[in-house]
This record gives structure tokens, C-alpha cells and sequence, in this order.
């Protein structure tokens, strides 16, 4: 009897557990992996990250609602976004999101408020947006629709070092990165969920304190910049654009402490400011960081995902498999 009834507890506990795992995963979705560049390939940067109930947008670059959409995730049921910091390629997609999401149509049917946390300047920057689209607001309230007052709301916070969101088992940590000496503060964003975790570094160049608080990390999303030798050579305005962002050998040296499960290249710039000279290739960043690293390393792509359970597991995206 007693032998049974112990088959019976390791039987549910086999089945328990895979369940459990699945519980406690971290989805994350690369809507966007580009810089201002306009390229129809990799939109403005922006990273989606599902747990639970939970979803979580990182930065709102351009084309983030389209990325959104092509994943048949209505707007309105993004309701909190962190900003890295406020340059225009990080924040341009906000209005979009935040009132085309309002809509009463199935990619819209925001009900509550958009809670948008980022750097110094973050709340000013919603207030005077909320300004800028008064009358456009004014006029869906009026108009039919019979669309909810509370979601014409958006609602910026300026944050601090530290833990800054907890919700269902859900933990956000801003740390501050290096952006240069003017753009202060600049954040990363620690997310832990149960024992599994998730580091998006912002633009930085090598920063000691994301790797304080990398250390460990199942999944650093990072960002790159690479310029041709002969433009750095010749332009002092590219060489102070690349001082402000991490190479692909400064980056090996970064997952070579951290030791992520995986790294992951987001915010992918390849500089010209000399029509002259071509950008570098993409195909180039990770032969390049192949030199001074051997881990786990993917060049992101715009919709990529990668899943964060037992096991780090990235996902191409496939039109077909999201109808």
C-alpha cells in the first residue's frame, strides 16, 4: 500500500514538474534590433518579455506596433514599458503605441493607463506628449466609439538604481551602463522571474557595473556598433559615435566575465557618416567576437525569440507558424 502510494506522489511530481518549468520560463521577443538607421529590416530597438500574464515591453522604437501586431499581440495588452534612456530611436514609437492601442479594434482596447518607467526626464517627456495629442484625444472621446477615458492616460515615472517593478513573481532592476558623460543616467534592466533571468544592457559601451549585475544571467541581450578602420581613421565624429557604444571585441570581453547561458546582439549599428565608405557587415560582428570569445552567441534579428526555461532555446520568426 504504502509502495503505491508512493508511485502515485513520484508519478504526479514527474508530471508536476515539466509544468512547473514551463511556470517559471521567460519568454523574450526581439520586436526591434536596429538603430536610427531607417531600414525596413530591423526596426527601432524594443524587446518584449512575457512571463505569466506578465508582458513587459523594453524601449519603443520605431515600427514597434507593427512588430506587436505581427505577432497577433493586441497594443492594449502592453501596459508597462521601461526606457533605457530618452533618444528619439528609443521613444518614437510611444505615441503609436500608446493611442493606437487605445482603439476600440482587435489590435487595440487599452482600458488603463500606459505606465512608462525610464531615466530623469521620463515623466516631463509623457506629460508634454500627453499635451501634444490633447486635442487628438478630445476629439476619440467625443467622437463614437464609446472609447474608456482611462486609456487616453499615459503615466511616466523617473527612476532610480534599483528595484523598480514587482508584480506576479515578476522582478524589474534598473542598473546605470556608460552612454558617454551627457547622457546620464542611462539604464540596463535586470528581469528575474523565479530562478530564471534576463539582462537588456541599453546602448553602453563596457560598463562594470552591467557586468555587477549581468553576472550569471541566462540571457544577455547586448548592444553592438562596428565602423570600417579607414572611417575611424578619417572622421572624428564617427570615432566619438563609436566611443559611446560597445565593439564586438569590447562585447567579447564583457560575456567573457558575465558567462551568460546565452548572448544575444540587439541594437545592431553599422556606421558610415562618409557616403564614401561602406557600413561593415552584419555577417562580420560575430566573427569578430569569435576572436576573444567562445560562448553561446546569436546575431539578433527582428522577431527572434528566445525562450528561458530549463533551457535557453532561440526561435526564428516564421510567418506562417503565428496564423
Amino acid at each position: 500500500m504504502i509502495l503505491k502510494k508512493n508511485l502515485v506522489i513520484f508519478v504526479l511530481i514527474g508530471l508536476l514538474l515539466p509544468m512547473l518549468g514551463a511556470a517559471q520560463s521567460l519568454k523574450v521577443t526581439l520586436l526591434g534590433t536596429g538603430a536610427p538607421d531607417p531600414s525596413i529590416d530591423r526596426f527601432g530597438p524594443s524587446t518584449l518579455v512575457e512571463a505569466g500574464s506578465e508582458k513587459l515591453l523594453f524601449d519603443a522604437g520605431r515600427g514597434v506596433s507593427q512588430r506587436l501586431w505581427q505577432l497577433h499581440i493586441p497594443l492594449g495588452e502592453v501596459n508597462v514599458l521601461f526606457l533605457t534612456h530618452l533618444h528619439s530611436d528609443h521613444t518614437v514609437g510611444i505615441p503609436d503605441l500608446w493611442l493606437t492601442g487605445w482603439l476600440p479594434t482587435p489590435y487595440g482596447r487599452r482600458s488603463v493607463p500606459l505606465q512608462v518607467f525610464g531615466p530623469d526626464g521620463t515623466e516631463e517627456m509623457m506629460s508634454f506628449l500627453a499635451k501634444a495629442y490633447q486635442r487628438d484625444v478630445r476629439f476619440r472621446l467625443e467622437g463614437p466609439g464609446h472609447l474608456p477615458e482611462t486609456g487616453t492616460r499615459v503615466i511616466g515615472k523617473d527612476v532610480n538604481e534599483g528595484l523598480v517593478y514587482e508584480h506576479n513573481g515578476l522582478r524589474v532592476t534598473a542598473f546605470v551602463v556608460d552612454h558617454g558623460p551627457i547622457i546620464r543616467p542611462a539604464f540596463g534592466y535586470r528581469i528575474d522571474y523565479g530562478d530564471r533571468s534576463v539582462v537588456i544592457s541599453g546602448d553602453t559601451r563596457p560598463s562594470e557595473n552591467l557586468i555587477k549585475y549581468a553576472k550569471g544571467t541566462d540571457l544577455l541581450i547586448h548592444e553592438v556598433m562596428a565602423a570600417r578602420p579607414e572611417l575611424l581613421k578619417n572622421s572624428a565624429a564617427a570615432r566619438g559615435i563609436v566611443a559611446l557604444h560597445t565593439s564586438p571585441e569590447e562585447a567579447a570581453g564583457v560575456f567573457e566575465r558575465v558567462k551568460p547561458k546565452l548572448a544575444v546582439y540587439t541594437h545592431v549599428s553599422l556606421l558610415t557618416t562618409d557616403p564614401t565608405i561602406p557600413a561593415p557587415a552584419a555577417a562580420d560582428l560575430i566573427p569578430r567576437t569569435r576572436l576573444l570569445y567562445a560562448g553561446p552567441i546569436e546575431l539578433g534579428a527582428d522577431l527572434m525569440t528566445v525562450v528561458v526555461g530549463d533551457k535557453v532555446e532561440v526561435h526564428r520568426f516564421a510567418e506562417a507558424s503565428r496564423h
